[in-house]
């Protein structure tokens, strides 16, 4: 009798970063797979200007690699990346990374590992991740301090256990087949950041558990800016921050609070503006 082996899709994007996208596909095509799996890895590269997609075809002929638009960010990237693999085959699992992070060896088997202790019942698994000197984590898993504002605090993977949890940094990330069956991809309502954070609320709510595996399974560095713009750039500037995709995101940031902590909008609102309008406040006690 076959034994039937199960599909992992392995999905990320790229945009102009040729070094640390080649130090990302070389440890991830040389994870170890276990027997019964299998690994497909899919790429899209939105028209870097540095030669990403050039070098990717000379050297990952194996990578389907798929090129966007130009102008897709993250979230946007990834939800047009999973929307076409997902009509393309049938996957059991698949994994979301992030094109900056160096895999540890072995982390793809490890993750499975993990998942094979999970509740079966619909499973997301976060593989945490630490600085590039290995000194402190910088995405993983959070839990929720209160269900009213949102505020949350990433947690320490435990050596050996499986760790509930409510938030998710798709760094590493992986999905199983039966939450893309109840909640689907990523949505396509997020420019570039908190997809991943609504992705796991709403596994959540539609009865899937959202859990950091055990230990480290990569590396890099925390790269998001800092939450506002100093006074001493000039007012156009500061709402231009604002509403960047690079900056607060504020259009994605208020579609996600509305989603998941309503009665919080509108002082995430008045923050917002306070931030842009008043940053020498933050200047002064935020540093």
């Amino acid at each position: 009798m076959t034994t039937k082996v199960l599909k992992i899709a392995a999905l990320a994007c790229s945009y102009n970063r040729i070094e640390k996208t080649k130090v990302f596909l070389k440890s991830l095509t040389t994870q170890n797979i276990p027997d019964g799996y299998s690994l497909d890895i899919h790429l899209l590269d939105d028209q870097s200007p540095d030669g990403t997609a050039t070098f990717v075809r000379e050297n990952y002929p194996n990578v389907d690699l798929i090129e966007g638009s130009g102008s897709l960010f993250w979230a946007g990237g990834m939800h047009m990346l999973w929307d076409r693999v997902q009509q393309q085959a049938d996957y059991d699992f698949y994994l979301l990374l992030n094109d900056d992070v160096k895999l540890f060896d072995n982390a793809i088997a490890r993750l499975i590992e993990a998942y094979r202790k999970a509740e079966h019942n619909g499973n997301i698994l976060l593989g945490s991740v630490k600085s590039l000197d290995l000194k402190k984590i910088t995405y993983g898993g959070r839990v929720l301090l209160n269900g009213y504002n949102g505020d949350s605090v990433m947690l320490e993977p435990d050596d050996n256990e499986l760790l509930e949890c409510h938030l998710g940094n798709a760094n590493i990330l992986l999905v199983d087949k039966l939450t893309v069956d109840r909640i689907g991809i990523l949505s396509n309502r997020y420019t570039h950041s908190f997809a991943d954070y609504d992705y796991t609320l709403r596994a959540i709510r539609k009865g899937s558990k959202v859990w950091i595996a055990p230990g480290y399974y990569g590396s890099c560095d925390y790269d998001h800016g800092r939450p506002w713009m100093s006074s001493d750039r000039p007012l156009k500037d500061r709402i231009a921050y604002m509403k960047s995709p690079k900056g607060l995101e504020s259009d994605s940031y208020l579609k996600y609070i509305k989603e998941f902590f309503p009665l919080n909008y509108p002082s995430a609102f008045a923050k917002l503006w306070l931030k842009t309008l008043f940053p020498f406040v933050y200047d002064r006690f935020k540093k």
